[in-house]
C-alpha cells in the first residue's frame, strides 16, 4: 500500500520543478487525530465545546486563528494566546513523541532531497515544527522552514509559500506544493504554485 503511494505520487509530481514545498501535519506526519484531541481538550477545560469537524475544515492555519474562528462561531472568549501556549503544553506532554510518518510522504521527501530543493511549510508553532521532523528524521532534508508568525498572514493566503519561494531563491511557478487540506491548497493557488492533495492524490 505504502509503496504503491509512494508511485502514485512520485508519478504525480513530475515536471520543471526547482522546489519541493511540503506541509507538516497531515502531510508529512500522521498527527492531525492528535491536534483535533488537543484543541478539544484544552477548549474543554475551560468550559467550551465545538464541533471537532472545524479543525479539519480550517487544518493549516495558525492555531490563534482557528481559536478566533471558534469564538466568532461559538460565541466564545477563549484567549488566543493562552490556548495556544496550553495546547503546545498538553501536545507536548502526552502526543508529540508518539508521532508517526505519514510514510509515503516522508519517503518522498528523502527521495527528491537533493534532487530539488526541500522547503516546510506549516500553520503550526516553529518549536512544535522543528521537533516533528526531528522525531520523523528529516530535519536535515528541510532546507527551508516557514511556521506560524513568520508571515503576516498564515495559509490559506499566498504568503507562507511565496516566503518559503523567496527564501529558497526559487519561482513560485517553479514549486510544488505538497498538502492535505483545502487551507493549504487555497494558499498554493493564490502563490501561483501547482500543488498536491496527498491525501487524495490530486494535482492543481
Amino acid at each position: 500500500m505504502e509503496q504503491s503511494d509512494f508511485l502514485k505520487l512520485s508519478a504525480l509530481a513530475t515536471g520543471n520543478y526547482q522546489a519541493f514545498l511540503y506541509d507538516c501535519d497531515g502531510t508529512l506526519a500522521d498527527n492531525m487525530p492528535a491536534h483535533t484531541e488537543t484543541y478539544v481538550a484544552v477548549a474543554r477545560e475551560q468550559g467550551v465545546s465545538f464541533d471537532p469537524m472545524l479543525i479539519d475544515e480550517l487544518a493549516g492555519w495558525p492555531i490563534m486563528d482557528v481559536v478566533e474562528e471558534i469564538n466568532l462561531r461559538y460565541n466564545a472568549q477563549l484567549i488566543p494566546e493562552d490556548f495556544k501556549a496550553r495546547k503546545a503544553e498538553l501536545y507536548a506532554e502526552s502526543y508529540i513523541d508518539h508521532i508517526q510518518p505519514i510514510t509515503y510522504v516522508v519517503e518522498h521527501l528523502k527521495a527528491n532531497a537533493g534532487k530539488v530543493r526541500i522547503g516546510v511549510v506549516s500553520g503550526g508553532d516553529r518549536s512544535a515544527i522543528e521537533r516533528t521532523l526531528a522525531i520523523l528524521g528529516i530535519r536535515d532534508f528541510v532546507e527551508v522552514l516557514v511556521c506560524a508568525g513568520d508571515t503576516p498572514k498564515g495559509k490559506p493566503f499566498a504568503d507562507p509559500f511565496l516566503k518559503a519561494a523567496e527564501l529558497l531563491g526559487v519561482d513560485p511557478e517553479k514549486c510544488l506544493v505538497f498538502e492535505d487540506g483545502i487551507p493549504g491548497v487555497e494558499a498554493a493557488k493564490a502563490a501561483g504554485m501547482h500543488w498536491i492533495r496527498i491525501d487524495k492524490f490530486t494535482f492543481g
